[in-house]
Parts: structure tokens; C-alpha cells; sequence
């Protein structure tokens, strides 16, 4: 398994989706490992389960993405300093980032566990679900440090062009998850409590085993106890690049947790009915997903190389690819949502009710195709604030005013309050397009 791949140099659409497909198949295990809870909970729990995992789930998701995203600072610098040729910093930017990210976890754990309930109520919750909700959150947030060590796993490897090891991780994970689920659910029949304690685990192991692979087979970039350590100046050099990208994210997330709260008002069906579209959704937005994060980490390197054309080529290529998933993905969320919501509960008005709201996820699966490699682009580039201003602009500016308004309309239907996604996605689009222009202009000034 190689430790780092370089791509400032040869042909780059070939090498571009070699990179992107681990990155792929790992999103898939991921948004799978993320899927099994609620499938096997849709079968053999009740909508309120479904509704409790899926409000949990977002809250769990919210709280990683943050701290994800603020690694995406160590993911820049990382593959910046390796375009630079400059790789005996890596290992110090490897120790600074997992030294920083274990008090960062014990911070959230701290903060999170009084507050679970407080939260889900903040969302509110349908009642039937609200309590078990917070059991979720409660027992996912005790296992906190291993849900961030998994994650921290794939930002630096993929920073030193290595997409591999997290695909090696998030396959550890998800068959552990499906294990866990199988038997705290289906088998012991602990409900919303087990599939938290399996998602936990799983992590856990994930993370171990990881660890255990990393010793026995050492890299060429290898980090020793004595580089594990807080540094002042890193770690404001990671903050400076992550927090926007995560503050961007956790806005975002505000936005979507916002108009879940909006949808709950609808009923205990709407709410699972989008909690399932959620699901959905994240398998078809797989493939611009993972070119967002490839174009970072190969952007990173040709821009630390001084090859700006090149990391502008790989935004193009990268968009073409997204965009003919993209079409098909449109096809199987407008036309055939419900057959693929119907895999995850027995309910027909459920399913019903996620189909309805897929319909404008449909829609936006073609608009996503520009908008996250653009965000990848510009992560790559450094430019973090301002895929933070554009992130920010569309989840307050468009999706919760439009979802809030729709709402409110007698009639109303779940595809409806979700058009407000899609008409956020093309404002960021077109805000994209005048940054790109703009530093383009620049340069031949």
C-alpha cells in the first residue's frame, strides 16, 4: 500500500479517478454503515425508531462533520507541503493533528452529553421519538475520540494522496456495523439504543485495527509518540484553513437540522419519511462527494507546485465525471424514489412520504455535480472562507427562508419544502463561477 502519491506531474484524468474510485467505494461503506442502522431498525422497530435514528444520526453527523472539516486544514497542508517537496514537515503536521483532535474530542464529549436532550428537543423531535433520539446521541457521544480517530484516519492519508487506507478503515467499520446491528437489533432487540452502541463499536474496531495495520506495516512517513504534540503555530495554521470549511459545514448542517425541525411540525410520518430520503440521498450524492474531496487533496499538491493549470483541469474533469452520474442519479431519485425508500421500511406512507421529498433531491444531484467540485477547487486552493461566504449565502439566504415559507402553505407537500435545496445549490453554483473568473482575471492582468 503506497504512503503517498504525487500528481503535479504526467497525465491527470487517469490518475484523477484512480485517486477519486477508493475514495468512492469508501463513501459507499460509509453512507452503507450509516444506512444499516436505520434499515434494520425500519425493521424491526417502528416509525418512531426510524425518526429517533435518523434526528440522532443528523445531530452525530453535524457534530463529525465539524470536526472533519477542521482536519481538512491538516489535509491542505499536508498535500500542500508534499507538492513543496517538502515532506519531513508531514510528519509534523501528522502529530500536531492527532494530538489536537483528541482534545477536541474530549471537549465534545464533555459539552454534548448534558445537552442531548436539550438538543432534540431544540428539533422538535415528534414526541413518540424524542426520548430515544437522545439515547442515541447520549451513546454515541461516549464514544466520541474513536468516531474522530476514524475520521481524522481519512483526512490525512488521503492529504498525502493516499485513498486506500480510509477505504481499508471504513470496510473494517461497516462490516463490524452490519455485525453490530444484526445483533443489538434484530438479535437482542435493544432498538435505537443498540444501533448507537453498534455504530460505536464498530468505530472502535475500525480504529484499532487500523492502527494495529499502520505498526506492522510501516510507511515512509512514519510518526513516533515523541510527535505527537500541540504546536501554537500548527495548530492556528490548521484552524486558519479548517474552521471556515467547518463553520461553513456546520452552518449548513444548522440549515438542514433546521428544516428537519420544520418537517417534524408536519407529523411523525413526514419525519421519517424524510429521515429515510436522508439516507437516500447520501448514496446519490456519492459520486461529486468524492471527487469534492479528491480535487482537494490534488489541487492542494499542483497548487504547492506552482501548476496552477493543472489544478484547473482537474476541476473540469472533475465536473464532467459528477455530471453524468449525476443525470442518472436524477433519473432513479424523480422517478423511482420510492422502490428505493422502500428498502429501508415496510411502511408504504412512509415510503410515500420519502419519495415526495427525493424529488427534489433528484434535481439537485445535477446541480451538485458543479457545486461540490467547485467547493473541492477551492478547498485545494486554500480558499476556505469564501467556500464558507457561499455556503453560508445559500443556507440562509435560500434553503431555510424557502423551505420555512413552503411550509406554511396550505397543501404544501414535502417536494415542495425540498425545491429549496436545489434553488440554494444554484446560487452557490453561480457564486462559484464568479470566484473562479475572478482569480482567473487576476492572473492574466
Amino acid at each position: 500500500m503506497q504512503t503517498m502519491t504525487t500528481f503535479t506531474k504526467g497525465p491527470l484524468y487517469r490518475p484523477l479517478v484512480k485517486f477519486a474510485f477508493p475514495v468512492f467505494i469508501a463513501m459507499f461503506l460509509q453512507a452503507s454503515y450509516g444506512a444499516v442502522d436505520l434499515l434494520v431498525v425500519g425493521r424491526y422497530g417502528d416509525a418512531s425508531d426510524v425518526s429517533a435514528v435518523s434526528m440522532g444520526a443528523m445531530v452525530m453527523q453535524t457534530l463529525t462533520f465539524v470536526l472533519s472539516d477542521i482536519a481538512m486544514g491538516s489535509t491542505i497542508i499536508i498535500g500542500q507541503r508534499i507538492g513543496e517537496g517538502k515532506t519531513k514537515e508531514v510528519v509534523h503536521v501528522i502529530g500536531v493533528t492527532i494530538a489536537l483532535f483528541a482534545v477536541l474530542a474530549v471537549v465534545a464529549t464533555a459539552v454534548m452529553e448534558p445537552f442531548a436532550g436539550v438538543i432534540t428537543t431544540l428539533l422538535k423531535t415528534p414526541a413518540q421519538a424524542s426520548g430515544k433520539a437522545t439515547t442515541y446521541v447520549r451513546v454515541c457521544c461516549a464514544g466520541m475520540i474513536f468516531i474522530v480517530a476514524f475520521n481524522i484516519i481519512g483526512s490525512v492519508f488521503r492529504g498525502m494522496g493516499n485513498s486506500d487506507m480510509p477505504l481499508f478503515a471504513v470496510l473494517v467499520a461497516t462490516v463490524c456495523n452490519i455485525a453490530g446491528d444484526l445483533w443489538f437489533v434484530a438479535g437482542l432487540r435493544m432498538g435505537v439504543k443498540g444501533a448507537a452502541i453498534a455504530t460505536v463499536l464498530s468505530q472502535m474496531i475500525s480504529v484499532a485495527v487500523s492502527l494495529c495495520f499502520c505498526h506492522r506495516h510501516p510507511f515512509s512517513v512514519a510518526v513516533k509518540t515523541k510527535d505527537i504534540r500541540l504546536d501554537r503555530r500548527m495548530c492556528r495554521t490548521i484552524f486558519g484553513l479548517g474552521l471556515p470549511i467547518a463553520f461553513q459545514d456546520l452552518l449548513v448542517s444548522i440549515s438542514f437540522l433546521v428544516i428537519a425541525a420544520i418537517i417534524n411540525q408536519l407529523g411523525l410520518i413526514a419525519s421519517a419519511g424524510v429521515g429515510i430520503a436522508e439516507k437516500v440521498c447520501a448514496f446519490l450524492m456519492l459520486v461529486p462527494s468524492s471527487f469534492m474531496q479528491s480535487i482537494s487533496a490534488i489541487v492542494a499538491q499542483n497548487i504547492g507546485a506552482g501548476e496552477k493549470g493543472r489544478a484547473d483541469k482537474t476541476l473540469w474533469y472533475g465536473i464532467m465525471t459528477s455530471l453524468a452520474a449525476g443525470i442518472c442519479m436524477f433519473y432513479l431519485a424523480f422517478f423511482h424514489g420510492k422502490q428505493l425508500s422502500l428498502l429501508f421500511t415496510t411502511s408504504q406512507e412512509v415510503a410515500s412520504a420519502s419519495a415526495d421529498y427525493l424529488k427534489a433531491y433528484g434535481i439537485d444531484c445535477i446541480l451538485t455535480s458543479f457545486l461540490f467540485c467547485f467547493i473541492g477547487y477551492f478547498n485545494g486552493m486554500g480558499l476556505t472562507k469564501f467556500v464558507m461566504t457561499q455556503g453560508i449565502i445559500g443556507a440562509f439566504g435560500v434553503r431555510i427562508p424557502v423551505s420555512s415559507m413552503t411550509s406554511r402553505r396550505v397543501g404544501a407537500t414535502l417536494f415542495q419544502v425540498g425545491l429549496a435545496t436545489p434553488c440554494s445549490t444554484l446560487l452557490q453554483i453561480l457564486l462559484c463561477l464568479w470566484r473562479f473568473f475572478t482569480l482567473r482575471k487576476k492572473q492574466t492582468d
